[in-house]
C-alpha cells in the first residue's frame, strides 16, 4: 500500500482495529490508550478529540503533542520491514505504534513495551 493511502486512512477506523487486536489476546483498550499516550504525548481526552474530529492517520501523528524521545528505542519488524530502517518519518511513527500494539498482543509487559 502506498504511504499516501496509509496517511489518508481515518484514525477513527484504525483505532478500533488496534483495540480489537489487543482484546483478542486478553489485553485492554486502556493499555492501547496508554501506549498511544506514551508514544504521541496525547492524553486520553486528546485521543477522544481526534477520534471525534475523524482526522486521518497523517494528521493524528502530525498534531501529536510530543513524540516520546524513547521511541527511537523501538526496534523490530512490522509488515516485513524493520521499523528502525523506515526512512519516511511519518510512516516510521505509524509503524512504531503498530509494533507497540503487536508487543502488547504478544503478552509483553507494559514496562518493557514503554521502554521503561
Amino acid at each position: 500500500m502506498e504511504n499516501n493511502k496509509v496517511f489518508a486512512m481515518s484514525f477513527s477506523k484504525i483505532y478500533p482495529l488496534l483495540v480489537q487486536k489487543a482484546e483478542r489476546k486478553n489485553r485492554t483498550k486502556e493499555e492501547v490508550d496508554e501506549i498511544i499516550c506514551w508514544l504521541t504525548g496525547y492524553d486520553k481526552e486528546g485521543i477522544v478529540r481526534q477520534l471525534e474530529k475523524d482526522v486521518d492517520y497523517g494528521t493524528f501523528f502530525a498534531q501529536a503533542p510530543a513524540m516520546n524521545p524513547n521511541c527511537s528505542l523501538i526496534k523490530g519488524v512490522v509488515c516485513g520491514v524493520r521499523v528502525e530502517d523506515i526512512e519516511d518519518p511519518l510512516m516510521q511513527k505509524i509503524r512504531y505504534l503498530d509494533k507497540l500494539v503487536d508487543e502488547l498482543a504478544r503478552g509483553k509487559a507494559m514496562g518493557k513495551i514503554l521502554r521503561g
